[in-house]
């Protein structure tokens, strides 16, 4: 069994008995885990408040293999969310990073530039001058970049051709992406999205993510672009998000 030990953001914790607590983390180095912390619960904790949710920590864990829980030896805080303190609606936000590094990321999937964009991503949020509206597109589009699902923004998703210019464009959620005229015959659940709407979603869809002016969102395209991403990632999911409709004021 081997010793490791990665910086880990912390997504979810469960109760397991007296005086232990399961924990569900994002480690940079082996990608989302599931690690039993033996004695997490006593007054006296050996991890003290290491494992509170969306908290970044060192952790040193016995890898167990398999479908076995992994023992968390160590964890030792590195830095503390502190977008609840500052208004609710950065609380929810942080909240919406943890349940799509849930839903989005396979166990032990190892994507260091994941957990890159979820730190700096709890940094932004935790930061009252950065434009939450931006902060959270950025993610969720990122989020689908990295993990392979980022909708088509300029080709057909349906035919692959470059879809004509025009005051408008039509997306297919269940497409994944933009449709031409053509391939939009027989399609269902598309949405009617200004031209300039798709424009902001392929600049804050950019691989180098850390160039993006997360104030550059026009406050005319908040409501659509919300809308397309948040039925985008349902369809995806084939599931509701719990934390979407408590960002529905991301929007106005």
């Amino acid at each position: 069994m081997a010793v490791e030990q990665s910086d880990a953001i912390v997504l979810r914790v469960i109760p397991w008995s007296e005086t232990s607590l399961i924990a569900h983390i994002y480690t940079r180095d082996f990608g989302k885990l599931s690690v039993l912390a033996k004695g997490a619960r006593r007054p006296k904790s050996p991890f003290e408040a290491a494992l509170d949710l969306l908290s970044i920590c060192r952790v040193v864990f016995i890898a167990k293999g398999s479908d076995a829980l992994d023992l968390l030896t160590e964890a030792k805080l590195t830095r503390r969310f502190r977008g609840g303190a500052r208004e609710l609606l950065r609380l929810y936000a942080g909240y919406y990073v943890a349940e799509l590094l849930e839903r989005l990321t396979d166990k032990q999937d190892r994507q260091p530039e994941i957990f890159d964009l979820a730190e700096a991503t709890l940094a932004a949020i935790s930061e009252p001058d950065q434009e939450l509206a931006g902060v959270v597109l950025r993610w969720e589009l990122q989020m689908l970049r990295l993990v392979g699902h980022l909708p088509s923004l300029r080709r057909c998703a349906h035919c692959g051709q470059d879809v004509a210019d025009g005051p408008w464009w039509v997306f297919g959620t269940l497409a994944s992406g933009v449709l031409c005229a053509s391939c939009q015959v027989g399609q269902r659940q598309m949405i009617r999205v200004p031209s300039g709407a798709i424009d902001e979603m392929e600049q804050f869809s950019n691989s180098s993510w850390r160039e993006i002016d997360i104030s550059g969102l026009s406050p005319q395209h908040r409501s659509v672009i919300r809308g397309v991403v948040t039925r985008y990632l349902t369809v995806l999911l084939d599931r509701k998000l719990q934390m979407h409709p408590f960002l529905e004021e991301l929007g106005r």
